[in-house]
């Protein structure tokens, strides 16, 4: 049985790690018995061990932010466990989205940083700058403004930049470019429509979802399921 199969310590439990499906981020850490991981594979909601309390505890069972697990992973000496879900709304009881938002090495250059810092990968990083360039836009202009603020006030610019980045990545493959190339090309292509994403408010979080939901159905299916 897949339980037996999880090397709990000397006291029946395991780490176990819950990171967003779409995102990647993790969300938090806990521990779990094999009740928690049973109950979390039956009921599909990220199920804990509270060693304080020596209970099972759901999270989002007072905050109503649960998160909703689409599947379940042992690592590979079977003592660590990730639950692969989407969260209802912030998992850390501080409000934020996740449980990791200080940076090690931001608190080694100062103790004292107050500011919360989310561990975000490269296309979240990304999504993050454009979202501070489009703020900064209600601000007094000084000096000559970034590409990416010029993108954010002009549509015609933003969609011929698109349109061109799309067509060089096109030919990467009719000219038969390196594998080098078409990376490049295709960051052109990622970041500009990142740029889109961010004028219409739009989170990539939110693409990823829809792509995530496809997975289950053919392409002929997706595209007859659409509004006209």
């Amino acid at each position: 049985m897949l339980l037996d199969s999880v090397k709990w310590d000397d006291k029946g439990l395991a780490v176990a790690i819950a990171q967003n499906v779409d995102t990647g981020a993790i969300l938090m850490q806990g521990f779990v018995n094999r009740d928690a991981l049973a109950t979390t594979i039956s009921s599909r909601k990220a199920t804990f061990y509270s060693r304080s309390r020596s209970q099972l505890w759901t999270k989002g069972e007072s905050s109503m932010n649960f998160i909703n697990i689409h599947d379940v992973f042992l690592d590979c000496d079977r003592d660590s466990i990730i639950y692969l879900g989407t969260p209802d709304g912030p998992t850390c009881h501080t409000g934020a989205e996740t449980c990791y938002y200080t940076s090690a090495f931001d608190f080694l250059k100062n103790s004292q940083v107050g500011e919360s810092k989310m561990a975000l990968t490269t296309l979240y990083s990304l999504e993050s700058t454009i979202s501070q360039r489009k703020a900064e836009l209600a601000e007094p202009q000084i000096g000559k403004p970034s590409w990416t603020k010029r993108l954010l006030t002009d549509d015609k610019l933003l969609c011929s930049k698109i349109r061109e980045e799309a067509d060089e990545l096109c030919r990467t493959l009719e000219e038969k470019e390196d594998k080098s190339r078409t990376a490049s090309e295709m960051a052109d292509v990622l970041y500009h429509a990142m740029v889109l994403l961010g004028l219409r408010g739009v989170k990539a979080e939110e693409v990823l979802q829809v792509l995530r939901q496809r997975f289950s159905q053919s392409g002929v299916e997706e595209k007859e399921s659409r509004k006209p």
